[in-house]
């Protein structure tokens, strides 16, 4: 290449450098756009400010066949965080108490694994609100009148479901107290 030809090279490399920076912006990289999780902290039913963890936990949304993503597995938990439904007003799952495998049959005969342990039902009724957040964003969802609903069983491991905070806008704070 030729000395003369060098600086109109330089040239086109940093004008189009310059104008591909210019053509960026603040909102092309998502940072604070997630819809907030669920923080639910579980206590001891006989003394209420103390911290109990829940032995094996694990937890399944109704109606799912996995365990929630993001929650360790059969771990001895005191606080949980997890999704809610971003498409309807309520979510269901199941909060399993010394969760293990017990060995079964399904109907044709064939050896299966189900669920055993203390299972309750626990659903969360709430109002979606939708919030813009940037445009690379997009929108996210917060929860509004949060309440917890728990199926009646004639042994629940749950006693009682206390909402701390009944606006989910924000993954940083409990919103749910469960006692057991």
């Amino acid at each position: 290449m030729n000395k003369t030809k060098l600086p109109i090279v330089l040239i086109s490399i940093l004008i189009t450098a310059v104008l591909g920076f210019m053509g960026c912006e603040k909102d092309d990289i998502c940072v604070d756009g997630t819809t907030p999780l669920l923080i639910v902290r579980f206590y001891d039913v006989d003394n209420r400010t103390e911290l109990k963890k829940v032995p094996k936990f694990r937890v399944v949304g109704i109606g799912q066949s996995t365990t929630v993503i993001g929650v360790a597995d059969r771990t001895d938990l005191d606080s949980i965080a997890i999704p809610l439904k971003v498409g309807e007003d309520v979510t269901g799952f199941y909060f399993i108490n010394n969760s293990v495998d017990v060995d079964a049959e399904d109907p044709n005969g064939q050896a299966i694994k189900v669920e055993g342990g203390d299972l309750d039902s626990l659903y969360f009724n709430y109002n979606r609100e939708n919030k813009f957040v940037s445009r690379a964003c997009g929108f996210i969802a917060n929860f509004d009148n949060l309440s917890g609903d728990i199926k009646l069983e004639s042994e629940n491991w749950i006693k009682d479901v206390e909402i701390l905070v009944p606006l989910v806008d924000n993954s940083s704070e409990a919103h749910v107290k469960i006692y057991h």
